[in-house]
């Protein structure tokens, strides 16, 4: 019987409007703030308003690489076709199987923070069927066009961005300190009291920051269905990095200000689900528990979807084998989906719930220092050789961001080797990551001439 699927090329059906609603579903500003950003507060206390402002210049400098890569190469195959374009197919490949443990490991992780989440208001979620359930929604939701895909994120965006809204309004309209004077006089816990922020903490919580505000360059999974993306992505990306910027920083600025007992909300594993509880009551508390629930599946199912079209430029441009890649990319004959590489992004996904959340973290590497350094040498690479002279975007002060940003990088890295229990192995991981996709590479696909492919434009 044939096969009605086919590999084919991705309908263009979405605007500047849909990719950024997935995009921004990906960054997840909501999941952020309450669930990454606490980490922040812990470590530097008040002085995580500078480890904001500092990760926010770090972000643009990436933010701007992102765009002029994008722009040459708005490709759903995302980091790897940049890199491999840019830097030759051995250093794309080594970019593709760091990315591959990201971006499949990233929705269970997700999925398994959601009964966490509710689970301070309705007691007794079991976390595995919840996030099994998640991942299996999302797939299943992310077989469908991704104009039906972008139009049901957007809805559920604007559900996460009232829930921000209702954190940033209480913070506002009950103010306990002055902006300035914490910005100007940072301070953080230290043997149970208030005492100056250190540098090392406040650069510590530059590190989480940076990765609180990721997802802004997402937007390039999407490149092959969008119109006319050599010229729009890059605007959708810094669009995407304004907004999350925004989404994020003014709840995190509000908190501070209207903390009722700063200490304590240093302190507290959920601060700002405590500022809404102390000013808007139980009731409010749990709808917007529920907001922030709404926002992880919204993560959920943009990392899916953004995962699958990942996975079919993979099969596209046949890294796998004969009797893989046709499968990985074959499309959808109504629904024009990677159908088929988002039933297995999202199988794994829900064998994944299986694991432990800890051992699933510990896969996740670092992967994202090495995308980031990898985009950096990306576009200066391009920018020597003439990769990239089609791009219909250029960044402003070249080579002042990859500069910034591989400065960034270099403490981030530094930092993460100094943390024994998390950063470390994490930084091992991803040397792990690199080894095993350079071996591939090397043993398997070197002989049969592999790069990756050029996406349509």
């Amino acid at each position: 019987m044939r096969d009605p699927f086919s590999s084919v090329p991705l309908r263009r059906c979405l605007g500047t409007a849909g990719v950024l609603f997935l995009t921004l579903s990906v960054a997840t500003p909501a999941s952020s703030v309450f669930v990454i950003v606490p980490g922040m507060l812990q470590v530097a206390g008040t002085g995580a308003l500078w480890a904001l402002a500092l990760a926010a210049i770090v972000c643009v400098a990436t933010a701007f690489i992102y765009a002029e890569l994008s722009s040459a190469w708005p490709a759903a195959g995302g980091e790897y076709v940049m890199v491999a374009r840019t830097l030759g197919p051995l250093a794309g490949f080594v970019m593709l199987g760091i990315n591959l443990f990201n971006n499949l490991l990233f929705p269970p992780v997700a999925a398994l923070g959601i009964a966490a989440v509710a689970g301070a208001f309705w007691p007794g979620l079991p976390t595995v069927p919840v996030a099994v359930a998640a991942m299996a929604f999302a797939t299943l939701l992310g077989i469908l066009n991704v104009r039906v895909n972008a139009l049901v994120t957007g809805i559920f965006l604007a559900i996460e961005g009232l829930t921000l809204a209702i954190v940033a309004a209480l913070g506002l309209l009950h103010p306990g300190r002055a902006f300035d004077g914490m910005l100007l006089h940072p301070l953080m816990l230290a043997a149970g009291r208030l005492v100056p922020a250190s540098a090392g903490a406040i650069g510590l919580a530059t590190s989480i920051a940076i990765f609180a505000l990721n997802g802004y360059g997402a937007a390039v999974y999407f490149g092959e269905e969008m119109h006319d993306a050599p010229r729009r992505i890059a605007r959708t990306i810094l669009l995407a990095l304004a907004a999350t910027l925004l989404l994020e920083g003014g709840p995190v600025i509000a908190g501070l200000i209207g903390a009722r007992d700063l200490p304590g909300f240093l302190t507290a594993n959920d601060p700002f689900g405590l500022l809404v509880r102390d000013y808007g009551g139980l009731g409010l508390a749990r709808w917007v528990a529920l907001g922030v629930d709404i926002a992880i599946v919204n993560a959920i199912i943009a990392g899916i979807l953004a995962t699958a079209r990942f996975l079919y430029a993979t099969g596209r441009d046949r890294a796998w084998g004969r009797r893989v890649d046709p499968w990985l990319a074959a499309v959808h004959p109504s629904f024009a989906s990677p159908a088929k590489a988002t039933l297995f992004a999202g199988a794994v996904g829900i064998g994944c719930c299986f694991v432990p959340l800890r051992f699933l973290l510990v896969l996740s590497g670092t992967g994202l220092i090495a995308i980031y350094a990898g985009i950096g040498l990306a576009v200066v690479r391009g920018r020597q050789s003439g990769a990239t002279a089609h791009a219909q975007y250029r960044m402003p002060l070249f080579p002042l961001a990859p500069i910034v940003a591989g400065a960034a990088l270099a403490y981030v890295t530094w930092l993460n080797w100094l943390d024994p229990d998390e950063g470390r192995p994490g930084l091992i991981v991803t040397g792990a990551q690199i080894v095993g996709s350079a071996a591939y590479y090397l043993l398997v696909l070197r002989r049969r001439g592999w790069t990756a492919g050029d996406a349509p434009t």
